[in-house]
């Protein structure tokens, strides 16, 4: 995956950012090029201790926890791993702080519900969290969201997560639950919960290790779509993650990591094959 962005500061108030990622599908079923595509595009407005965004930019869902985790290059965060939400959508939001420390603050949208993707259909959807501070270290967070989907069931997010984070030593602990509206009354709701538990620490100033469990408690009818590791989507799962950070230079780090899937047993008696990746990440930042 390949980010390139570009920030451009307007006036003292304005400002805006273009950033694209260039990525394969990951779907082991064909052999394409990288293709580029929009992640932000947004319009900002600064006043006071506020900011408003306008266009395709980052969602409220789990930007906070993608700060404390601060490893995307090896994982995305759990919901956004299992296709339940969103990194971006294409809309308005707010983001600020209630008080003069910024102890409490908060980041609220209305957007499409499409994610960065075209529009196309009526349905919209609103989220909002709230993250207090008591102190720089320790942020406890609660995220909500309705999304509208026209033709197909309406869904909601509840979710809570509570992070530590210094130079050294890093962790959180998340727990979210998706309800699937019934389309009719013929049928009831679904619930999709995930609790995910994660813990980074340095051994020095070059190493670091990183662990991750992912608890999925129900059967995740898109699981099979996730891409580069997709799961079996007919039983619940839990999912490890192990790696190891070494940094070989300034926002240069080469990250050996695991990735491993226990499966439990489904609906019919059978428990799917674990499955286990191995991989390589290389990550480096150029301003």
């Amino acid at each position: 995956r390949i980010y390139f962005a570009y920030d451009y500061k307007i006036d003292s108030d304005f400002s805006t950012r273009l950033r694209l990622e260039m990525s394969n599908e990951g779907k082991y079923s064909s052999s394409l090029a990288m293709t580029p595509v929009v992640k932000d595009a947004y319009l900002a407005y600064k006043f006071g201790k506020q900011k408003a965004y306008l266009g395709i930019s980052a969602t409220p869902t789990f930007g906070v926890i993608e700060s404390v985790w601060g490893y995307r290059a090896i994982e995305k965060n759990a919901l956004d791993l299992q296709k339940m939400a969103s990194s971006r959508d294409f809309g308005l939001s707010l983001k600020g702080q209630f008080d003069s420390e910024g102890q409490l603050q908060y980041h609220a949208m209305i957007a499409n519900g499409a994610s960065n993707k075209e529009e196309m259909d009526k349905g919209k959807s609103i989220m909002a969290s709230v993250a207090f501070w008591p102190t720089n270290e320790i942020v406890f967070e609660v995220y909500g969201d309705y999304v509208g989907n026209s033709g197909k069931s309406d869904t909601y997010i509840n979710q809570a997560f509570v992070g530590y984070k210094t130079k050294d030593l890093h962790g959180g602990l998340q727990f979210a639950r998706q309800t699937i509206l019934a389309a009719d009354d013929n049928s009831s709701d679904a619930n999709l919960n995930i609790l995910s538990a994660f813990m980074s620490g340095s051994l020095s100033e070059s190493v670091k290790l990183i662990g991750r469990v992912d608890k999925m408690f129900d059967v995740n009818p898109s699981g099979n779509k996730v891409a580069y590791t997709p799961f079996d989507n007919s039983a619940s799962f839990t999912e490890f993650i192990v790696a190891v950070d070494y940094k070989v230079a300034k926002d240069v780090s080469i990250i050996p990591n695991v990735e491993f899937v226990k499966y439990d047993e489904n609906n019919n008696g059978v428990t799917p094959t674990n499955d286990i990746y191995g991989k390589l990440t290389v990550h480096w930042k150029f301003k």
